[in-house]
């Protein structure tokens, strides 16, 4: 299932996305401006992000930039503003496309599919991350050609992190993404499943650790 976050501060405008993407059988979360948005990118794994430049609280240029340093999905910029100045100032920004006020939906969605297909998103199973490759369909992490075979949940820890590579989670982001609304545990279960993890690193990966971010939770980092 793709998700697409939908940033936009005219409920309008986020209507008439939602309804074209949903038709196309896309699961849509809205966001009416660009703090909110960033609330859903924390919470949610999101796959691409269609963003309206004038927003309240953070612009569409801020939560550009935002979702590029902390996020590996495509970005969509949609604006009433069409000089060259402003689609500069849009891909300086990092923004993968830029759509101008107002436009046909079916080119938002032919927009959209196109940077699915470059991102590869519908078919991230398979997460390469320096020397691993962690694959979702078989369950395993193959290194340097040997394959490591891990517990359930350490694999679905190692995959949630490595989903977004640089980004931090949480221990009660990993709890509620892996173990679930009523898991009964504490947090310390993350711990000793990222202590595991981390163990069976050092001794194959020379360029994949989860790392300890100090007041939030981990977060994996790929070197050289």
């Amino acid at each position: 299932m793709i998700y697409v976050l939908v940033a936009d501060d005219d409920q309008y405008i986020r209507e008439l996305v939602r309804y074209h993407l949903q038709v196309e059988g896309y699961t849509v979360l809205e966001a009416a401006d660009g703090e909110e948005a960033v609330r859903i990118l924390e919470t949610q794994k999101i796959h691409i992000a269609v963003v309206d430049v004038v927003m309240p609280h953070k612009d569409g240029y801020e939560l550009c930039q935002e979702i590029r340093t902390y996020y590996n999905l495509p970005v969509i910029l949609l604006t009433a503003k069409d000089t060259l100045i402003d689609k500069e100032k849009g891909f300086s920004a990092g923004t993968d496309d830029y759509l101008v006020k107002p436009f046909e939906p079916k080119e938002l969605i032919f927009r959209v599919k196109a940077l699915l297909r470059r991102y590869e998103m519908v078919s991230s199973d398979v997460i390469p991350l320096g020397d691993i490759v962690i694959d979702r369909k078989s369950y395993e992490v193959r290194c340097k050609g040997q394959v490591i075979l891990l517990p359930l949940k350490e694999f679905e820890v190692l995959f949630q992190l490595g989903s977004s590579p640089g980004r931090s989670f949480s221990r009660e982001q990993l709890i509620e993404l892996i173990w679930g609304h009523d898991f009964e545990g504490d947090e310390r279960t993350v711990d000793v499943h990222i202590k595991r993890l981390r163990d069976r690193l050092v001794k194959r990966s020379d360029h994949v650790m989860i790392s300890t971010v100090r007041g939030v939770g981990y977060k994996l980092e790929v070197l050289g």
